[in-house]
């Protein structure tokens, strides 16, 4: 089975960052054993920003091994998350 990760691409100065990091954090303390969990600052890496075509922020994106499994743009509740994160096998 493929690797499941979520990827959080987020910056210092977004309010609506701020407002997902809780929705966020709470899956991570639930999914600690079946997902990798990796936070981008946008401004510290462009390059990885532009390799996931990230154009706005807050932006979630569900992978699962290669294959981007869901993208969420802008702040997004619990449960869409979650069951991206079950879709791709966690």
């Amino acid at each position: 089975m493929a690797e499941v990760t979520l990827i959080d691409f987020h910056a210092d100065w977004c309010g609506p960052c701020k407002t997902q990091d809780p929705i966020i954090e709470e899956l991570e303390a639930d999914y600690a054993d079946s997902v990798t969990f990796e936070f981008v600052d946008v401004d510290a890496n462009p390059d990885m920003a532009n390799e996931y075509q990230v154009r706005s922020i807050p932006t979630v994106v569900v992978t699962a091994g290669d294959e981007v499994i869901e993208r969420f743009v802008g702040v997004t509740q619990r449960e869409p998350i979650e069951e991206a994160l079950q879709s791709a096998g966690a």
